[in-house]
């Protein structure tokens, strides 16, 4: 039985009704409804609040309905079902084997991001003769549950309710990683059409950075030439700075996310790449093909270069980054300090902006003219944030201009101070030890004073020419967000260290990461959309750690008793039943039997 609404001479009536089946005039069984109870007009009942049908429904399906009088329909309420189970001691039977469940709602999941139907359709396409898409969904599930190696992942076949695998043979994993690889974007392209379609991606805003992923070897990887010695293809796996400061071979990674903090596209690149070089290359290969509507891409300083920018304006979109103050000329840094034009919002933050003209070079070496707002700000926060950061290193270069003889002064410590050296100085000393004597000649004060003078300050620049400065701020304070993905990456789905070896390898690996880390978003967003409706904000405070989430399915398993019976574990669980709920899946205390658990997944609605 369910609550539905009907029309009745323009007025909306509520009627309990039961499905039954039927036989029409030509003898055949079909589907129909009878009426079980008039309960009255929609207007009676209203509470005035969004969705009375919907909670309405939801509320009696719960066994609680809003209604007093629908109670007695309640399933809750009809005749308890009394289970008789026999098990003879040294039977199998006697030790429970509890199987994940949680694998229903991964799969709904995937079913709505469309890739069940896309791998059916190109394992046709191409005769694959193995369960390319078993083997995806246990490399995508375990990666979300089980982070392991590709071997162990699939070993964990069995741990599900279902085995997502029958009769395989496992050596094939690795033809499904090349498979991903030759087809990631096309990949990426059927997730994010699915995304517009059905859960109404449009983002006015895309957020991009780069991370990087370390690699347990020593060697990087040596580039591919031709027999005159030119680069024919660059190794992947390189030196270059990682962003854990381990001196090991690196992949760089871009990621591109909408303003909903949900992934849309990758991209890897030699170790070795500056983060500025990677923006160009990773729009021309996904998003420029996505077919968004026009969008605002805010990302950092280390991607504010005006080629990438003249690529973004020249493709219709707009920007938002960051821009180096103290990189910025002479001129630039005397506005920022000038109090003259800030608007004081607080004693604690303050901001101004202008519009300024600049001439710069595309990608073909051409000046072009352009027009962009520069926005400042100051804020306490900031300053002490800065401050604490560099407390050590203030402290020892104020120590070294008070008493330079005092100090002897590592490399390492020579590397940091670089940038405060005088350019008409050069320091030809060897050796890992640098008396500080001979050092304070090299030092420009002068500079250590606009470092300190620079910090609680920071620069934006937008080709937003109308947008307030608050609001520029803000938005280019949601780029935080992407940080949270990078440390889900790192962490809960164990992305690092790499041990696939090959390009195409890796790059599927990355997509399975990217793939998993767009199901959690999902649960996140349901989460939040659940139990901070009205408030935009919130999607980072209330919404479920990655950790919490992946807990929480891990609880979800059931267990087989005799007599084709089943029981739920752990279904108490406090996060679990807030995932539960918030996806309307209602697990009432009973026994259940096939039947009952394959209903579970067919009500499941992913997108609201």
């Amino acid at each position: 039985m369910f609550v539905e609404a009907v029309q009745n001479n323009g007025k909306t009536y509520l009627r309990l009704v039961e499905s039954v089946r039927i036989r029409n005039k030509d003898g055949y069984k079909v589907s129909s409804k009878k009426v079980i109870m008039n309960i009255g007009p929609l207007s009676r009942f209203d509470d005035g609040q969004p969705d009375y049908v919907e909670r309405l429904k939801k509320s009696f399906k719960a066994g609680n309905p809003l209604i007093p009088s629908l109670l007695p329909y309640c399933s809750e309420n009809k005749a308890i079902e009394t289970y008789r189970l026999s098990i003879n001691e040294g039977s199998p039977d006697c030790f429970g084997h509890p199987k994940m469940f949680c694998q229903v709602l991964l799969e709904k999941i995937l079913e709505e991001l469309g890739l069940n139907t896309f791998f059916a359709s190109y394992k046709a396409f191409t005769k694959l003769e193995f369960d390319v898409y078993g083997f995806a969904e246990l490399l995508i599930f375990g990666r979300l549950l089980h982070p392991a190696s590709k071997c162990a992942t699939i070993r964990q076949n069995d741990d599900y309710y279902e085995p997502i695998l029958k009769d395989f043979n496992p050596d094939n994993v690795y033809d499904t990683l090349s498979f991903i690889a030759e087809n990631r974007d096309k990949i990426i392209r059927r997730m994010n059409t699915h995304l517009v379609k059905k859960a109404g991606r449009s983002p006015d805003v895309i957020y991009y950075d780069v991370t990087n992923f370390y690699y347990e070897i020593q060697d990087p990887d040596d580039d591919i030439l031709d027999e005159e010695g030119n680069v024919l293809e660059k190794g992947l796996r390189k030196m270059g700075v990682c962003k854990e400061e381990r001196h090991q071979p690196i992949v760089q990674m871009g990621l591109f996310m909408d303003d909903d903090g949900i992934p849309i596209a990758i991209e890897s690149f030699p170790g070795n790449t500056l983060d500025f070089l990677t923006l160009r290359p990773a729009m021309k290969k996904t998003i420029d093909d996505l077919e968004f509507s026009r969008y605002i891409l805010i990302a950092d300083r280390g991607i504010c270069n005006y080629v990438n920018l003249l690529h973004l304006l020249d493709t219709g979109n707009g920007y938002i980054v960051s821009k180096s103050l103290l990189k910025s000329s002479s001129a630039d840094q005397a506005w920022t300090y000038d109090d003259d034009g800030y608007v004081v919002v607080s004693p604690d933050f303050k901001y101004k902006s202008r519009i300024v003209k600049r001439t710069v070079k595309d990608e073909d070496g051409n000046s072009r003219q352009l027009e962009e707002k520069v926005v400042v700000y100051w804020s306490r926060r900031f300053e002490a944030r800065s401050i604490h950061e560099n407390k050590r290193f203030l402290d020892f270069l104020q120590k070294l201009e008070e008493s330079p003889t005092n100090f002897r002064i590592t490399s390492l410590q020579s590397k940091s101070l670089r940038k405060f050296l005088k350019k008409e100085f050069v320091n030809t000393k060897t050796g890992e030890i640098v008396n500080s004597s001979d050092m304070k000649g090299y030092i420009d004060f002068g500079k250590v004073a606009e470092y300190r003078k620079s910090m609680g300050y920071y620069q934006i620049v937008t080709s937003e020419l109308t947008m307030e400065p608050q609001e520029v701020i803000d938005k280019y304070h949601g780029l935080t967000q992407i940080e949270n993905q990078f440390r889900i990456m790192k962490g809960d789905l164990e992305t690092r260290p790499l041990f696939v070896r090959t390009r195409e390898h890796i790059d599927a690996h990355l997509l399975i990461c990217m793939i998993a880390l767009v199901m959690i978003r999902i649960i996140q967003r349901r989460v939040r959309d659940i139990y901070a409706p009205h408030n935009d904000d919130a999607y980072w405070s209330v919404g479920m750690s990655g950790e919490r989430i992946q807990n929480a399915l891990n609880k979800w398993k059931v267990d087989t008793l005799p007599g084709d019976l089943y029981r739920f574990m752990d279904i108490d669980d406090p996060d679990l039943a807030r995932i539960l709920n918030a996806f309307n899946i209602h697990i009432p205390p009973k026994l259940y039997r096939r039947a009952d658990l394959k209903a579970i997944k067919s009500d499941m609605r992913i997108f609201m």
